[in-house]
């Protein structure tokens, strides 16, 4: 029988040793292709999808060796692979020897990570592991490691990089209380190891305690955010979404901007009124409301806000932005908008303003102020702004011919 060809997969040419300069941006782009390609493989099919995972995961830190990681931008994007690569390696129905070559293969990569990019791996072990049969099998692999590491003096410890995938396979494999027993030699109470405690005594089903822990093991050190995800988690699952939202809802779901993080809370809490949880967010940043403007107009709440963008800096983009979506379906808006965008680009805020970002803003805030029939106040205002600050500002020097 003949063997069918090797699926060529396009990322493998990509992620060779060292393919990629320093520049972030060209390989940020390139592990989203990856995983793009990966999991559109592994809709049709799941094990050669699962393969690509391992194959990519293998390949990917060796070839960002010398990306400029200064901005965790690259580490960032890699994190997020791993974290939409690991329930397709999970998922896929392999053969118990597929399944043990995937794990050895990763081990292997995860052990010779000198950055390292696919550190985290090790947190999503138990998961990769499949079953809960696998899962025991490597915690019994892994277990007398660490045991050996804690119990040494404090003075001759040393670092194992399977110490987070051992526990991660012991609260798997339903092995809780070994795990909470083996967290006993951790003398310096590690929130990265620590954490599966927490998890522990959730699975447990003694979740008042595993809140306790979590808030013992609070310090400078300590991933707070993670801390609150997870505390979060095992208080909605216990049926207390309304202490999860007052006690961990704002700090567990921060994400990358503002309104993706009132996107976030409005889906995980949609019994709690939109403007509650938006007064929330405001209230938990002071002197930086204006921040808040789009999830305030993503939410439909425009009055609200105008006031949030005049209250402390706003991105003048995004102001011009709004005031050229609403010009003509909501034209006191847009010229609320427009206004505020030139003002603060008169204040001197906005990351690389130019005359361009001038005009965007003031055109479509004329264009909605001639709708209102009120273009002579819309000047004056503008001429006021134009007239911050001691001498001529930015705004004056781009559009004063036109307001003169």
């Amino acid at each position: 029988m003949t063997k069918p060809p090797a699926h060529k997969w396009e990322f493998r040419a990509r992620f060779r040793r060292d393919s990629f300069g320093w520049k972030s941006q060209p390989a940020i782009q390139r592990v989203k292709q990856a995983v793009a390609e990966i999991k559109k493989v592994a809709r049709t099919d799941p094990v050669l999808g699962a393969e690509g995972a391992v194959l990519f995961l293998e390949r990917v830190s060796p070839a960002l060796s010398h990306v400029d990681s200064s901005s965790g931008a690259i580490g960032s994007a890699v994190n997020r692979a791993i974290a939409e690569l690991v329930p397709i390696i999970a998922g896929a129905e392999a053969t118990p020897p597929i399944r043990q070559k995937w794990l050895e293969r990763l081990w292997e990569a995860h052990a010779a990570d000198e950055i390292p990019y696919i550190e985290s791996l090790d947190d999503h072990w138990g998961t990769l592991c499949g079953s809960p049969e696998v899962a025991s099998a490597w915690a019994d692999r892994l277990v007398w490691v660490v045991k050996e590491m804690w119990a040494k003096d404090r003075a001759h410890r040393g670092h194992f990089h399977g110490t987070s995938a051992c526990l991660s396979a012991l609260h798997a494999a339903g092995r809780q209380a070994e795990l909470l027993s083996l967290l006993e030699l951790d003398t310096r109470r590690f929130w990265p190891y620590q954490r599966w405690g927490v998890l522990a005594l959730s699975a447990l089903g003694r979740a008042d305690d595993a809140i306790r822990h979590a808030e013992s093991l609070r310090n400078p050190w300590t991933h707070a955010s993670d801390l609150a995800r997870i505390c979060e988690g095992i208080l909605i699952d216990a049926g207390k979404a309304d202490e999860a939202y007052r006690r961990y809802g704002l700090e567990a779901n921060r994400t990358t901007t503002h309104l993706a993080t009132f996107r976030a809370l409005t889906r995980k809490y949609p019994h709690l009124p939109p403007q509650d949880i938006l007064a929330d967010l405001v209230a938990s940043t002071p002197g930086q409301e204006g921040k808040w403007f789009a999830a305030a107009k993503d939410a439909g709440f425009r009055d609200v806000a105008l006031g949030l963008a005049v209250t402390s800096p706003c991105d003048p983009r995004t102001l011009a932005r709004a005031a050229r979506d609403y010009a003509e379906s909501d034209p006191a808006f847009a010229v609320g908008a427009g206004l505020a965008a030139l003002h603060w680009i008169a204040s001197g805020y906005g990351y690389e303003i130019t005359g361009l970002d001038v005009w965007a803003a003031y055109s479509p805030t004329l264009k909605a102020a001639e709708a209102m029939g009120q273009v002579e106040v819309v000047k004056e205002k503008i001429r006021s702004i134009a007239s911050i600050g001691e001498g001529p500002n930015f705004v004056a020097g781009v559009i004063g011919r036109q307001l003169n």
